[in-house]
């Protein structure tokens, strides 16, 4: 049973150009390193923002890795009405995702830079996202052509990078901060997934990742560490069935571990200032000495 908005969501600057003027946060999921448990933490924290009454949608914007039908256990095809796509629901959320107009889910979708652009573009102006509090968007991992072309086209009032505490990872996580910084997407907080195991046998917890990598980052980008999430492996059994842990049990530790990052992405956003200046592009060809694509 859905529990009712504790507060009222913020609201994105919306330009007259957007393609999604209903969705009132458009809030990105990242991080600089595949396997960090992005997708899940994605999947769980709009599951937790439905459980709070809030309106959300989840888009997959991992075009090569569609995973979301498989965590959230949707099957079948969207359907077009009025010209535009109705996305699939499941638990009171509303998804769209490659994999779900793939027809056989193990081909893998073989494009260049201009095909995911377009891609992308139709996934969000082409659906019928209609009136949202909060849409997510699950990124693919680095910072290649989709989170550029998010930062080009769309006011983006929130983005969460998703890191675990070893070094391996945080050497690629400290470059998606860096990216958002310069492309002016505002950095709402670090996640840290796979803090610590609980022994079942003595409860004692193992840092099995190292320790303090997620308060490195935020501490690098100047932002919140929203949580630090444990190893816990009915995530895992949930997810591959479809039912993520905030559906399947939301009163276990690990679900309500969600919910009050739910809670605390909330918050943050409504902290987060709505002008994100305009974007500039430079088109000197290096002359100038900075990025090409800033804001001011």
């Amino acid at each position: 049973m859905n529990e009712p908005a504790p507060i009222q969501p913020s609201t994105r600057s919306i330009r007259s150009d957007d393609p999604i003027p209903g969705v009132k946060n458009l809030v990105l999921v990242m991080s600089g390193k595949g396997g960090v448990g992005k997708s899940t933490v994605a999947t769980n924290l709009t599951l937790g923002l439905a459980r709070r009454g809030y309106r959300v949608g989840l888009l997959d914007a991992d075009m090569y890795g569609p995973s979301i039908p498989t965590m959230l256990g949707v099957t079948g095809k969207p359907r077009a009405e009025e010209g535009k796509l109705v996305p699939l629901e499941r638990f009171g959320v509303k998804l769209m995702s490659l994999g779900f107009l793939l027809e056989d889910p193990r081909a893998a979708v073989i494009w260049r830079g201009p095909m995911l652009h377009g891609a992308l573009m139709q996934f969000l102006g082409d659906v019928a996202w209609g009136e949202l509090d909060y849409l997510l968007l699950d990124l693919p991992p680095g910072t290649g052509d989709v989170a550029l072309t998010i930062s080009q086209k769309l006011a983006v009032n929130g983005s969460i990078i998703v890191t675990t505490p070893q070094e391996v990872a945080l050497a690629d996580v400290y470059k998606s901060v860096s990216m958002n910084k310069k492309v002016g997407i505002p950095i709402t907080g670090i996640v840290e997934n796979a803090s610590v195991f609980v022994c079942d046998g003595c409860g004692k917890e193992h840092s099995i990742y190292g320790k303090g990598g997620g308060q490195s980052v935020a501490d690098f980008a100047g932002v919140p560490l929203l949580a630090q999430l444990p190893i816990d492996p009915s995530v895992r059994t949930w997810g591959d069935q479809g039912v993520p842990v905030v559906q399947a049990a939301p009163a276990s530790p690990i679900a309500k571990a969600f919910l009050e990052l739910a809670d605390r992405v909330v918050l943050e956003l409504a902290k987060t200032g709505e002008d994100q200046g305009e974007l500039v592009i430079d088109r000197s060809g290096g002359t100038n000495r900075h990025l090409p694509i800033s804001r001011s």
